[in-house]
C-alpha cells in the first residue's frame, strides 16, 4: 500500500471538510466560461462581468481579502478575493471556511467576477463568487522564485517530467509552448498540402506485411485470423496504392512504430508526414520540400533565420544538393563509387567504423556516410543520388547508372525527410525485393519483406511519382530549439516505474548508512559516505529518482530519509 505523505493526508481531510458543508468537490454540471487568461489585453474593459475558471497557483491571504492566481489553458490571471464582496450577508463561511482555510494550491475552481484595475496598475477579476470544480488531493511541485530572481524546486528533472508530464504541463509553461508550436507545424504543413489540391487520407497501422522501410518491427497476432501482424514501420506503399488507383496525390500524418533503441532522436513510436504526387520527380520534390519548410519556419517564427542550439539555421529556399558519393569523399577523402562490398567493408574498418557479415552494400555506405558525414551538415542540404543497393523503392536514374533518384534532407547534422522518383517497374521492384530477402537471410532483421500485393498492384501500372517522408518529431525539434525529442512528444516512452530499482554500489552504501539513521542531515550522511562531490550528486539524484529516498529542507537545514 503507498503511503501518503503529510500533505496529502491533510488534503484528504479537507475534501471530507468540503463535503461536510454539503459542496460537491466534484460536481457534475457544466462550468460555463466567456473569458480566458489571453482575451485580458485586448477584452478588457473595466466593469466587466466575466465567467472563467483554471487551477489555484498561488495566494497571498490579507485577513478580510486575498489576491490569487489562476491558471486556464491559455495562460495566468490574477484575481482577488474580497469576503464582504463574495459574502454580503452574515454568513462568511464561503470566505472564512472554505477559501481561506480548505482550498490549496492546484484545486480547480471556477469563479464570477467583474474586471478592474488595481493601484499598482495590474488589470485584474474581482470575484464575487466562485465555485469548487476539482479539489486536488496531491500537491503540485511549484517553483519558487526568491527577490534576486533565483528559482528554487523547479520541476526540472527529466524522468519525473516525462513520466508526469500532466504536471509538467502545469508548472513549466515554456513546455505548453512547444505544444503550441507543435500543432502550428502540422497545421501548416496541412495547409499547404491541402492548398495545392493532394488529399489526406488513413491508411492501416496493422499490417500484414511491415513494408515501406528498412526496420525492425513490433509483431503482435489477430486472434479472430489466427494470424501474424506488425505495427506498421511505414506508410508508404499503401499511399502508393492509392496513386495506383488514380488519385494524383495523398499525404497521411502517420504513427509509425519501429522496435529499436531509444535515445535522444528515436522513440519506438514516431510521427512522420508522407506525400505522394503523381507525374512528378525528385527534382520537383526538392522544390516543394524546400518552400514548405521555409513556409513553416515563417508560420512558427515569422522569420527563416533561427537559433538551434549555438548555431544559426537559416530555412530561407533554395538548399544545396549535394550527392551521397561526394559527400563522402569531401569528408573522408576517399573515393567509395566503384567499390564492391568486400571492399567497402575494408574501407569502414579502416575508418575505425564498426561494421558485421550481415551488412550490404546498402548499409555499409550508410555507416560511412552516418559516421563521417552527417555531422557537418548544419545548414538545409539534400543529399542525392544514393546507390540502388540503399534504395529498393527508389527509381533508377535516368543518367548515372547503379544510383538511384532519392534525396535525404539534412539540417543540423540529422536526416529529417527522405525522398525518392519513385519506382514503378514491377519487374525491377520484384528484383529489388528478392535482394532483399538475400539479406534478411543473410541476417539482417531490418531487410524489407516482399509484399506481393503491392507488386501486383504496380502490375496494374502505377503513373512516374515523387514520394517524401517527413519526420515531424524532428522537423519540431528543429523549430523549438530542442535537442531531444521526449521533449517534443507529450507521453515518450519510459521504462516501467519498478525497471529503475537496480541499485549502484555507492547507492547500496548510502541507504545502508540511512537504514541505521533516517531521517539524517544531508551534510552528515555526505560525510560518512565519503564519496566525491560529482559522485555524491550522481547518488543522491539516483536514490531520489528510483523514489527511495527524498530530500526536505527543514528549516536551515537540508534532511534525507528513506521514503516508506
Amino acid at each position: 500500500m503507498v503511503k501518503l505523505s503529510e500533505q496529502e493526508i491533510i488534503r484528504r481531510r479537507k475534501l471530507e471538510e468540503i463535503r461536510k458543508l454539503g459542496i460537491n468537490p466534484y460536481p457534475a454540471a457544466q462550468f460555463h466560461i466567456d473569458f480566458h487568461a489571453k482575451d485580458l489585453p485586448e477584452l478588457y474593459q473595466d466593469g466587466k462581468m466575466v465567467l472563467l475558471a483554471g487551477r489555484l497557483m498561488s495566494r497571498r491571504i490579507q485577513g478580510s481579502a486575498s489576491f490569487a492566481e489562476l491558471l486556464d489553458s491559455t495562460g495566468r490571471i490574477q484575481i482577488y478575493f474580497n469576503r464582504d464582496e463574495i459574502c454580503p450577508g452574515e454568513n462568511k463561511s464561503l470566505y472564512n471556511e472554505v477559501y481561506k482555510k480548505l482550498l490549496d494550491i492546484g484545486d480547480i475552481i471556477g469563479i464570477e467576477g467583474k474586471l478592474f484595475t488595481t493601484k499598482v496598475g495590474q488589470q485584474t477579476v474581482k470575484v464575487s463568487n466562485f465555485t469548487i470544480l476539482n479539489k486536488s488531493l496531491r500537491p503540485l511541485p511549484i517553483p519558487k522564485t526568491d527577490s534576486e530572481g533565483n528559482i528554487y524546486d523547479a520541476f526540472n528533472d527529466p524522468e519525473l517530467r516525462f513520466r508526469q508530464r500532466y504536471v509538467d504541463l502545469i508548472v513549466n509553461p515554456q513546455v505548453r509552448e512547444t505544444f503550441f508550436k507543435r500543432s502550428k507545424i502540422t497545421t501548416t504543413i496541412r495547409d499547404f498540402l491541402i492548398e495545392k489540391g493532394y488529399l489526406e487520407v488513413e491508411t492501416p497501422i496493422l499490417q500484414p506485411i511491415p513494408g515501406g522501410a528498412a526496420a525492425r518491427p513490433f509483431v503482435t497476432h489477430h486472434n479472430a485470423h489466427n494470424t501474424k501482424l506488425y505495427l506498421r514501420i511505414a506508410n508508404e506503399l499503401y499511399l502508393k496504392r492509392l496513386i495506383v488507383g488514380g488519385f494524383e496525390g495523398v499525404f497521411e500524418f502517420a504513427k509509425d512504430f519501429r522496435n529499436e533503441g531509444m535515445d535522444k532522436t528515436h522513440n519506438p513510436e514516431f510521427t512522420v508526414m508522407e506525400l505522394y504526387v503523381a507525374y512528378k520527380d525528385y527534382f520537383w520534390m526538392m522544390e516543394i520540400t524546400e518552400n514548405l519548410i521555409e513556409t513553416i519556419s515563417n508560420a512558427v517564427h515569422q522569420k527563416t533565420e533561427i537559433h538551434v542550439g549555438d548555431k544559426k539555421i537559416d530555412f530561407k529556399a533554395p538548399y544545396p544538393r549535394v550527392p551521397i558519393f561526394e559527400a563522402i569523399k569531401k569528408y573522408t577523402g576517399i573515393d567509395i563509387s566503384q567499390m564492391n562490398e568486400i571492399e567497402l567493408r575494408e574501407t569502414a574498418q579502416e575508418l575505425n567504423i564498426e561494421v558485421n557479415d550481415t551488412m550490404g552494400e546498402g548499409k555499409l555506405i550508410e555507416e560511412i556516410f552516418s559516421e563521417k558525414c552527417e555531422s557537418h551538415y548544419i545548414q538545409p542540404t539534400f543529399i542525392t543520388d544514393y546507390p540502388k543497393s540503399m534504395s529498393p523503392l527508389t527509381k533508377e536514374h535516368r543518367t548515372k547508372k547503379n544510383l538511384t533518384e532519392r534525396f535525404e534532407l539534412f539540417v543540423n547534422g540529422k536526416e529529417l525527410a527522405n525522398a525518392y522518383s519513385e519506382l514503378n517497374d514491377p519487374i525491377d521492384q520484384k528484383n529489388r525485393f528478392e535482394a532483399q530477402l538475400a539479406l534478411s537471410e543473410k541476417g539482417d532483421d531490418e531487410a524489407m519483406f516482399i509484399d506481393q500485393d503491392f507488386l501486383r498492384a504496380l502490375e496494374y501500372g502505377m503513373p512516374p511519382t515523387s514520394g517524401i517522408g517527413i519526420g515531424i518529431d524532428r522537423l519540431v525539434m528543429l523549430m523549438t530549439n530542442n535537442s531531444s525529442i521526449q521533449e517534443v512528444l507529450f507521453f515518450p516512452q519510459m521504462k516501467a516505474e519498478n525497471e529503475n530499482l537496480e541499485l549502484t554500489e555507492n547507492e547500496k552504501n548510502i541507504l545502508k548508512i540511512l537504514l541505521r539513521k533516517s531521517p539524517a542531515n544531508l551534510h552528515e550522511i555526505k560525510e560518512e559516505a565519503n564519496l566525491s562531490n560529482k559522485k555524491w550528486d550522481k547518488t543522491i539524484k539516483g536514490l531520489c529518482q528510483k523514489k527511495i529516498v527524498n530530500v526536505e529542507k527543514n528549516g536551515d537545514q537540508l534532511m534525507i530519509k528513506i521514503i516508506e
